[in-house]
């Protein structure tokens, strides 16, 4: 009895010695920590500072933006870059304003820096490809929207849409097709393939039409001199009847301006050629405003915002659908319609 008792002893006692030796080492290590802390007070500090002042300027950016004062969120992002540089949120925002004041060059160099911290990132690849649109090239813009359809594969819509832009008329039917099998080919792209075939057709049926009468064959993608361009209207409209150029049809409507005749007939004819350029819709609507057809210009409105690519021209056509919403009488819509252009702008 006496024996168990003195190992109980024993084991309390080893228990206690632990215990001690526990809360000596915690002690220890509160000491050291606190020793540390008091030795670099200072640098802590200027790091929480330092981070408070980007956050101040890259938020302060990302407000002069909102309101349209770009230059004014560039010097703001400048500030942010010289606290921490290499960033590349900052190095995204900088491209994002840049590319508002139609600095294509400065807003590509930004947004393939930050590519560089994130090849994989979806909206700085989206945003790289406004930016080939904005310079028209088509290609690079399709090289980009692949990268994106890899990693999701829904933006092959849009990737149909480029290939139609480029002329690549094969391959945008192609995936158009592939999206119908899949159950996913909206409703707008149904018609434009139907449009390009329809165009296709025609298009053949003509080429053995001038080979039969002894014409010469001119081809479809015949490149417009410079000359032509700047040439007199009356001579646009003799070219634009042996040379069925996007290129030429826009330009004479550049030309005809206040002629609602040729205007109306030149739209309407450039989107039965090509049903995939927004403008030539804008173009035609914007005469039906203009000469009170609300409704007839609503519906041109409707079916041609789905080819509209520029954030400008969606706000253009926004104010436009306001306009014929108000012709209407559609009050709400109206109001509607100039929030969507409004924040546009912003």
């Amino acid at each position: 009895m006496q024996r168990k008792e003195n190992i109980e002893h024993k084991k309390d006692r080893l228990f206690n010695y632990f215990k001690l030796a526990l809360f000596s080492f915690f002690i220890f290590l509160f000491s050291i920590d606190s020793i540390a802390q008091d030795s670099i007070p200072e640098k802590e500090d200027v790091t929480e500072e330092t981070e408070l002042k980007f956050q101040q300027f890259f938020f302060k950016a990302l407000s002069e933006k909102s309101i349209g004062n770009y230059q004014k969120a560039i010097e703001n992002l400048e500030s942010c870059n010289q606290i921490l540089s290499n960033d590349s949120a900052v190095f995204f925002e900088f491209s994002k304003n840049y590319l508002f004041l139609n600095n294509t060059f400065l807003a590509k160099e930004y947004i393939e820096r930050s590519l560089a911290e994130q090849p994989t990132n979806r909206w700085m690849l989206s945003h790289l490809v406004k930016i080939y649109l904005k310079d028209n090239k088509y290609a690079e813009a399709i090289k980009t929207q692949q990268k994106i359809v890899a990693i999701n594969p829904k933006e092959r819509v849009f990737l149909a849409r480029l290939y139609v832009y480029n002329g690549q008329i094969k391959e945008g039917i192609s995936l158009m097709n592939t999206l119908e099998k899949e159950y996913v080919l909206p409703s707008y792209l149904k018609k434009l393939r139907a449009n390009l075939e329809s165009k296709k057709e025609y298009s053949v049926k003509k080429k053995s039409d001038d080979q039969e009468s002894g014409e010469e064959d001119v081809e479809e993608e015949n490149p417009i001199k410079e000359e032509a361009l700047s040439a007199d209207l009356n001579v646009l409209i003799n070219q634009f009847k042996t040379d069925k150029s996007y290129k030429i049809v826009e330009e004479i409507l550049k030309k005809s301006i206040e002629n609602y005749d040729d205007l109306l007939r030149f739209s309407e004819e450039g989107m039965a050629l090509f049903p995939a350029q927004a403008y030539l819709y804008f173009v035609n609507a914007k005469v039906l405003n203009d000469t009170k057809n609300y409704k007839k210009a609503l519906t041109i409105l409707q079916s041609g915002i789905d080819f509209v690519i520029d954030d400008k021209m969606e706000a253009a056509f926004y104010l436009e659908i306001a306009k014929a919403n108000k012709g209407l009488g559609n009050d709400k819509e109206e109001m509607k319609y100039l929030q969507k252009a409004k924040n546009l702008k912003n």
